[in-house]
């Protein structure tokens, strides 16, 4: 079976780099009246309609709750952070002197509910974020962590298991490494 569209209205795909660019255009630009749009949890916003048209029409609502997530991180920052990684790489720079990642319990326990969840964690989503922003620790790539929100059910992506990998992975060792002394001789 196939779906018909209709020929009069063109069918728009998704376009996560595009989504990231406007948003750290807006941080650039210090638009904040448009970033406080964005944080408004309940809506409908010109900015967030805005947001939504980088998803077409299959992934409208997850990008403007991706704009909401962007908008929270960045409150009051003057420069726009592209970020880095997945969410379970981010996850692993959660923490204070007592520990990050897997040695912090409260990033262990937060990483656990967001790869638990079968529907897309907003709330837990936010709270890492929010726990980021607070530890100085730069975001999770926004482009690729709204790609991995969009193939979050996509049992072949694997996206919640990866973040686990990722945040459970050691840290790479230094090129230096030390040699062990012979203490038998």
């Amino acid at each position: 079976m196939t779906e018909q569209t209709d020929p009069e209205r063109p069918q728009a795909a998704h376009d996560s780099a595009a989504l990231t660019a406007w948003l750290t255009t807006l941080v650039r630009n210090h638009e904040y009246g448009t970033l406080a749009e964005l944080r408004r949890a309940r809506g409908g916003t010109n900015a967030q309609i805005r947001a939504g048209w980088y998803g077409g029409d299959e992934h409208r609502e997850l990008f403007e709750r991706m704009a909401f997530l962007f908008a929270v991180y960045h409150q009051g920052r003057p420069t726009p952070s592209y970020g880095h990684g997945s969410l379970g790489a981010a996850a692993r720079r959660i923490g204070d002197g007592t520990g990050r990642g897997p040695d912090n319990p409260g990033a262990q326990r937060l990483l656990n509910r967001l790869v638990a969840s079968r529907r897309v964690p907003w709330r837990h989503l936010q709270h890492a974020l929010t726990r980021l922003r607070a530890c100085d620790q730069a975001p999770p790539s926004w482009t690729a962590l709204t790609e991995d929100l969009i193939h979050w059910n996509d049992r072949r992506a694997r996206v919640a298991y990866r973040w686990s990998v990722e945040f459970h992975t050691p840290p790479a060792r230094g090129r230096t490494t030390q040699t062990r002394k012979d203490t038998t001789s």
